[in-house]
This record gives C-alpha cells, structure tokens and sequence, in this order.
C-alpha cells in the first residue's frame, strides 16, 4: 500500500497542498517529508493532516501549528 496525507482545514474540510506530495513507500518516509514541508502547508491553508496507508486512517487529524 501507499502512505498518503490527506490536507485539512480547522474544521476537518479538504484543502489542496501548498507543496504537492507524493505517494511514499513508508510511514517514515511520509512522515520525514511533513517534517520538511509543514511551514510551506500551513502558509498554504492546511490546517491539520490525515495520515493513511491506502485506505486504512493510520492516525490524525494532527495540527500543523505548534503547541503553545
């Protein structure tokens, strides 16, 4: 299966990525380029990510902005 984000606003609706993704071969490959591109995504207007390995919700929805 592929890993794949799915890009959200605030209250859950679908956005399209500022930074098109691809489909990545594993979780920790998906999660090191959110890790590179999540200041670009949330300039873009996402929000929050889904993060799915086809179609199995793996964990989210998990907030793009820091903690304060």
């Amino acid at each position: 299966m592929a890993w794949t984000w799915r890009f959200e606003t605030a209250d859950g609706g679908v956005v399209e990525p500022a930074v098109e993704p691809e489909e990545f071969t594993t979780q920790g490959d998906a999660e090191t380029w959110l890790g590179l591109n999540w200041k670009e995504l949330l300039e873009g207007g996402a929000e929050q990510v889904v993060l799915s390995d086809g179609d199995t919700k793996i964990y989210g929805p998990m907030s793009l902005r820091a903690e304060v």
